[in-house]
């Protein structure tokens, strides 16, 4: 994770600084990720792109979220995901997927009202952490890639909200193994809590 720092760093530097007027969420989510062109390859040349697959699992989320204007906002995230990596003819092992994001979100109510539907793209890193290795040891391969989506954010109190996203997120394929084709399309599925501040 040390390598994807100044990654974070940049991105948290695209965000203009607070001043007054602007409001600041702090949100925790979770919910699935579900993956579509799934083959990663294979690990012989003779194979099949889809003798190799990550298949859906589960996703926690983070995100810290700065409205710069009446309709506008920006948002860095990091997700954990839980995948399986499944190969024919042996058991599904168990893997990670780390990911760092920032997105601008476009909002379609002002930021005064209490239900606020909104667009996102954005850009990010997928950190793939194959089975029997750690991500803290420098395991793993970064791909980046583009995602999109929509949501709403409903104020519940004056300092405390609910969120739901639908967000798509367009990788390139990890470990570089024979007969890739494509990229891997994940679909989140999230709700969250926030602090509103």
């Amino acid at each position: 994770m040390k390598s994807h720092i100044p990654v974070l760093l940049l991105c948290a530097l695209a965000i203009p600084a607070v001043s007054s007027g602007q409001s600041v969420g702090l949100w925790v989510g979770g919910g699935a990720s579900r993956l579509t062109n799934n083959g990663i390859g294979s690990f012989s040349p003779a194979g099949h792109k889809d003798d190799v697959q990550l298949k859906d699992g589960f996703r926690i989320n983070f995100r810290l979220a700065l409205d710069t204007r009446k309709y506008m906002g920006h948002e860095i995230g990091y997700a954990y995901n839980r995948t399986q990596l499944a190969e024919i003819g042996a058991p599904d092992q168990g893997m990670a997927i780390h990911q760092g994001s920032y997105n601008f979100l476009l909002y379609a109510t002002p930021d005064d009202w209490r239900f606020r539907p909104f667009a996102t793209g954005g850009i990010h890193f997928s950190n793939f952490v194959p089975p029997g290795t750690s991500v803290s040891q420098g395991g793993g391969q970064t791909k980046f890639g583009f995602n999109y989506g929509a949501g709403v954010k409903i104020k519940i109190s004056y300092k405390f909200g609910i969120r739901l996203d639908f967000r798509q997120y367009n990788t390139g394929k990890p470990f570089d193994l024979p007969l890739a084709s494509g990229r891997l399309i994940q679909t989140e599925i999230s709700a969250g809590f926030g602090l509103i501040i």
